[in-house]
């Protein structure tokens, strides 16, 4: 699979990005919730004992009805809805930041297992060689053409090279376990991505200087823009408790037949709460500290994510002119010097120390190269984290 099949893939059918959906349609229902008044409330009264006639529910000549609706005042329901749209921007933005890290995530295992392959590739071509010339040794050290010490030696890059191909292979199971859960497909994933694709990745440079990634994190950032609408938010739901201390109306008509003044009298009827002290003043108090949390926490923010803007960038440009120093003829030439110890090595030009010796500095100079193209891709998979916003041109 490329790298664009994985992403589609990973779209439909995460299961963690799926579930996060809900919380926006969860807001939704909220908001929803918030538009709807109190329901009418409608009451009526019978007569239970008539002590003139001595008549128990003496229905026909006593009995009365009255309907009741709550009317909110001081913007209440208005206040109530701005919090529940406020809540789901909220959610959206956390839907937004974990659709990044997840995706972050998916890119990391792709080029973590793209490299670990290709290591696997190199290992496994010198673990051919290197055992086919273990079993010659073998059988010339048992007719005693050659030392035991040399056997033992070639032993031990045998061993090396095993133990390499042991930890990569462990790794790639890790990576393609990582891969299943995030794109859904239960297949084992082998990286499509061509040698030409991973040089244009690795030669591609952010744009701009670092306080202009700083100034593009803080726009984009979808975890600090969370921060930001929480102190909104927090602002609309103290408005809306500070306009819960304003007394609601109860405004509603009766009919009695012959309770009151008049026969069948029809009445209008208002209540209201005397307000004699704050009713919500508590949680208004409460709502006012948690707007100076709130942005406390956004500095925070704030300062956390240029810190790491920074970071992120240095490590990524460290890593980046360290590729830059070896050249593309270097690593010709070291594949030359390979293929050339090998052909002098079988012609008896080079001794067995000088073979092994060399042997075991390619294949730690080989995983290290395939390691620190990685890191590359890792860091400029960490600053697109970070900016979520296209920066690598």
């Amino acid at each position: 699979m490329s790298l664009s099949d994985c992403e589609e893939a990973f779209q439909k059918n995460n299961l963690q990005l799926l579930a996060e959906q809900y919380n926006i349609n969860m807001a939704d229902a909220d908001i929803l919730q918030a538009k709807i008044w109190e329901l009418p409330q409608l009451s009526g009264q019978i007569n239970a004992y008539n002590p003139e006639g001595k008549k128990v529910f003496d229905i026909g000549q006593a009995k009365g009805a009255e309907i009741t609706q709550l009317i909110y005042m001081g913007g209440k329901k208005k206040n109530e809805i701005a919090f529940a749209k406020s809540n789901k921007e909220l959610a959206q933005l956390q839907f937004s930041q974990l659709l990044v890290d997840l995706r972050t995530q998916l890119h990391a295992a792709y080029f973590n297992l793209y490299y670990e392959k290709l290591k696997l590739e190199n290992t496994n071509k010198q673990l051919g060689y290197m055992n086919d010339l273990l079993s010659a040794y073998r059988v010339q050290s048992a007719k005693g053409n050659v030392s035991l010490k040399d056997e033992v030696r070639l032993q031990s890059l045998v061993i090396q090279l095993n133990n390499d191909k042991l930890g990569i292979n462990k790794n790639i199971l890790e990576f393609e376990q990582n891969l299943k859960v995030l794109t859904g497909v239960s297949d084992d994933i082998e990286p499509q991505l061509s040698e030409t694709d991973a040089k244009d990745i690795l030669a591609a440079q952010p744009f701009g200087d670092e306080e202009e990634l700083k100034k593009k994190a803080l726009e984009n950032n979808s975890d600090y823009q969370y921060f930001l609408k929480l102190i909104d938010n927090s602002k609309l739901y103290a408005q809306w408790q500070k306009s819960l201390n304003v007394p609601d109306l109860n405004v509603g008509a009766g009919w009695d037949q012959n309770g009151g003044t008049f026969k069948n009298e029809v009445n209008l009827m208002v209540g209201i709460p005397l307000p004699l002290w704050k009713a919500n003043q508590g949680n208004v108090v409460k709502a006012n500290y948690a707007i100076q949390q709130n942005q406390k926490n956004a500095d925070y923010q704030k300062l956390n994510l240029e810190t790491k803007v920074q970071a992120a960038y240095k490590t990524w440009k460290t890593q980046y002119d360290q590729l830059a120093e070896i050249k593309t003829t270097d690593l010709s030439n070291m594949e030359l010097v390979y293929d050339g110890m090998l052909k002098n090595f079988r012609k008896g030009n080079v001794n067995l120390i000088e073979f092994t010796d060399f042997m075991d500095s390619y294949r730690q100079t080989a995983l290290q190269i395939y390691d620190m193209k990685n890191e590359i891709m890792q860091s400029a998979e960490q600053l697109n984290q970070l900016i979520q916003t296209k920066i690598f041109y």
